[in-house]
């Protein structure tokens, strides 16, 4: 049996792929290249020294995905596929839901044809909307998501739940990211956006290196303590961590369920350059930007549900991420770009 990770040459997905191998699965990952590297994955087998089976193509070709589990005997499906900038989003909304909701809506379909029912839903705080009081709970109604990279994020979380409800068969977990970071700690994969960073972290490390002269920070009168925006940091392996406990629950039982993962802790824009000056030793210099649209001034998590449901918390400090992060950048200062 083997586990199909969508989107398993991307940031996430790579990490997910080396904790799957570490642990004893089999994986075949399918990914189009449109944001990540087939490198990632060789340096994932050369890790771990095992392989993986890597199909190039997208989530939406149907022909592709009934191929796909034809020719392979597939138990759980973990989905990190999709496009994820926030900006982007607002500029190309009709490419995201496309790409996003349509893509799930084709992946669930051939899944279903197939007999495979155990989904892992790659989601977002973002699902939350604009919430007046930290931390954000799994309570809470999920709200009117400010940019259409959450609304996509949020139509697929509602298609997923009404699945559930409508086909006892299936098994869903809804896993609502607050903002991932860092790089596996041999500094052989990480995070290596094909063009210009939308995320915090890799700009300032991109900084850091010299590929970059200047950070922009959007905004430095938000109602925070230093004036920019304040989110919740989870290192990468600390999130694949809570990916392998959630396919384990709801391996055991039907229908769905939702999970924050996140450390419950929220550190600024001023607060993360400060960490990663710590950590690399180098200067970051910045300039302060006009806000960006749909940005919200913070965000973090109560991740209590998850340990207590899950048995998982974020393990990794904010030095944890700094160090891992720059780490990747230093041995790897063009990314996975090896000419």
């Amino acid at each position: 049996m083997s586990i199909l990770v969508t989107g398993g040459a991307g940031y996430i997905g790579s990490h997910m792929v080396l904790s799957l191998l570490e642990h004893e699965y089999d994986v075949v990952v399918l990914d189009s290249l449109v944001n990540s590297s087939a490198e990632a994955l060789r340096r994932v087998e050369s890790i771990t020294g095992k392989s993986v089976t890597f199909i190039e193509g997208d989530i939406r070709n149907r022909a592709l995905l009934d191929q796909l589990f034809t020719e392979h005997y597939i138990s759980d499906v973990l989905h990190f596929a999709g496009l994820k900038a926030v900006g982007q989003s607002v500029e190309q909304p009709l490419r995201y839901f496309e790409n996003n909701v349509g893509g799930t809506l084709t992946l669930c379909q051939a899944m279903d044809a197939a007999g495979v029912r155990t989904l892992v839903f790659s989601s977002s705080a973002t699902v939350y909307g604009e919430v007046a009081n930290m931390p954000i709970h799994e309570g809470l109604p999920t709200g009117s998501p400010t940019n259409p990279y959450g609304r996509s994020k949020l139509m697929v979380e509602e298609v997923l739940k009404d699945l559930a409800k409508g086909d006892s068969r299936w098994s869903i977990a809804l896993l609502r990211y607050f903002n991932p970071v860092g790089a596996h700690e041999s500094g052989l994969i990480g995070e290596d956006p094909n063009d210009i960073p939308n995320n915090l972290v890799p700009f300032i490390s991109q900084v850091a290196i010299g590929r970059r002269d200047v950070l922009s920070v959007y905004g430095n009168d938000y109602p925070t303590p230093d004036g920019t925006g304040v989110r919740d940091y989870i290192h990468v392996s600390d999130l694949v961590d809570g990916h392998l406990c959630a396919m384990q629950v709801i391996a055991r039982k039907h229908g769905i369920g939702i999970w924050n993962l996140g450390t419950g802790q929220g550190y600024s824009v001023l607060n993360m350059v400060q960490a990663f000056e710590k950590a690399s030793g180098r200067d970051v210099p910045y300039r302060i930007a006009p806000r960006r649209n749909g940005d919200v001034a913070e965000c973090w998590a109560d991740p209590s549900k998850a340990e207590h449901e899950l048995g998982w918390k974020a393990n990794r400090n904010l030095d944890a991420m700094m160090q891992d992060t720059w780490r990747w950048q230093k041995q790897n200062p063009n990314g996975y770009n090896l000419e």
